[in-house]
């Protein structure tokens, strides 16, 4: 025979479950279920500086983010060039992507066959020819560090580019461009 606890506590937590009464039941820490909410902008009493938007943490790397630590100068380049390899392989997905970047973003300056001879070639300084031997004889690594961080009069992409877009763009440049039938490692 069962206590006379037992059974009663068993019935009100059953009763305490059941979905057929109109009045809402009741909770425990109702804070935790519907918390209040906050706009980015707006005060907040529950942080230690008052604002909602928090900076993120110190040394923090957003999600799918991959730095690369860099100077600027010549050195840099050839030390990038030698150090980053291309992720992608020269797949018909790849290299299409890659030519609708460069048709976006590079063949206003670098022109169609990446001569140097784009709309803006009499504008500006003139870009370097890919298929220069300067800028044949640059690694893939390279051409990535100068679409990352600009160089000479050349600005950077990162802020309009992601790092795999960049690489299919240097993908494109290399094997459409420049001619080359190297996979990469």
């Amino acid at each position: 025979m069962k206590p006379v606890w037992l059974a009663s506590s068993m019935a009100v937590v059953l009763a305490a479950c059941g979905a057929d009464s109109p009045k809402r039941a009741r909770e425990y820490m109702p804070d935790m279920a519907r918390d209040p909410a906050y706009k980015a902008y707006a005060p907040n009493p529950a942080t230690r500086d008052g604002l909602t938007w928090q900076a993120p943490v110190a040394g923090t790397i957003p999600r799918g983010f991959r730095p690369i630590h860099y100077g600027a100068g010549e050195g840099e380049a050839a030390r990038a060039g030698e150090e980053l390899q291309n992720p992608f392989r020269a797949t018909p997905d790849v290299v299409r992507d890659g030519k609708a970047l460069y048709v976006t973003y590079c063949l206003v300056c670098h022109g169609a066959e990446g001569k140097g001879d784009g709309p803006l070639a009499g504008k500006i300084p003139t870009p370097p020819s890919y298929t220069s031997e300067r800028v044949y004889a640059f690694p893939p690594g390279r051409i990535f560090y100068v679409v990352t961080n600009g160089f000479g009069k050349m600005p950077s992409y990162a802020s309009q580019l992601s790092a795999s877009e960049r690489w299919k763009v240097v993908t494109y440049v290399r094997l459409a461009l420049q001619h080359r039938r190297e996979q990469p490692e």
